[in-house]
């Protein structure tokens, strides 16, 4: 993956490193893996996971009260987007918004910016207090994508999402919930989900496969923007699809308990994931993105 040469935008940025509040949010986030991570970290364990470094990549301005100005200076430094996960994601955050922005002007549909939040060891959002073992995740009331970094390396080395890639492709499904939000998927689903309460995990599974659509779309939109996005090749939508089939209710469920039950699932197994990051990879169109009836 190539980033084009412009500068990493850190105005939607939230950086909240260093703040901690207890807790654990179960209700109104959406996450890449969410709680399923949570379950599986500690039966694995049989304790709450430490969040620990494990790739070497330097954090700097992790709990160190970094100024924005500084993070702002670090990542538009040479070698940063290699060198620094935080402003690899803002850098892929910031192509995130260009892409979706003309797509919806495109469109004609209104379009507000989410923004990108880190965190070390938990956060207060409007979804609630949420904890580092929920994994990355978008919280719809404050329209807002949040990332500890530390775990965020967790499910790169214990469950195989390895990769510059892997990582925009995890942004990407953070940033398709938002656009959800903005088009009345997320209240219409969690709507239709008190009505059926039965069906609440289907329309669990229908509403993270589209995010994963969604990701895809983005990838081949940005990849178009040439010089003013990023440059893919067959290695980095590789390292995308092996994140997706990695996070896959099937697989978790596997390294759990050794047995599999779709009845439970929330978020899709490997397979739909791969299938529908590839549909819209194919595609490049949201119109293709059907799993939300």
């Amino acid at each position: 993956m190539e980033f084009d040469s412009g500068r990493v935008d850190i105005g939607g940025v939230d950086d909240r490193r260093g703040s901690r509040s207890g807790g654990l949010a179960v209700g109104g986030g959406v996450g890449l893996v969410g709680l399923v991570v949570t379950l599986l970290f500690s039966l694995l364990t049989g304790n709450v996971p430490e969040i620990s470094g494990g790739l070497g990549e330097t954090r700097s301005g992790q709990g160190s009260g970094e100024s924005a100005e500084e993070l702002r200076d670090r990542c538009n430094s040479p070698g940063a987007l290699r060198q620094h996960t935080d402003c690899r994601l803002i850098k892929v955050y910031n192509i995130a918004d260009d892409v979706w922005s003309a797509e919806f002007a495109r469109r004609g549909l209104p379009y507000e910016s989410p923004r990108l939040a880190f965190f070390t060891g938990s956060v207060n959002t409007g979804c609630g207090p949420a904890s580092a073992e929920v994994g990355p995740f978008y919280c719809p009331p404050d329209q807002e994508i949040f990332f500890e970094l530390d775990f965020l390396e967790q499910l790169q080395t214990r469950f195989g999402a390895r990769g510059e890639f892997a990582q925009a492709y995890i942004v990407a499904h953070e940033f398709g919930h938002h656009l959800q939000t903005l088009t009345g998927t997320e209240r219409r689903v969690r709507a239709a989900q008190q009505r059926n309460p039965a069906a609440a995990s289907e329309y669990s599974v229908a509403m993270e496969l589209q995010a994963d659509c969604y990701a895809g779309v983005w990838s081949t939109l940005a990849d178009r923007l040439g010089e003013n996005g990023i440059a893919l090749d067959t290695e980095d939508i590789t390292e995308a699809i092996a994140a997706a089939e990695a996070v896959g209710d099937d697989r978790i469920q596997a390294k759990v308990s050794g047995r599999v039950d779709p009845e439970s699932w929330t978020h899709g197994s490997a397979a739909q994931r791969r299938e529908w990051f590839v549909t819209g990879y194919r595609s490049g169109d949201l119109d293709s993105c059907t799993t939300v009836r």
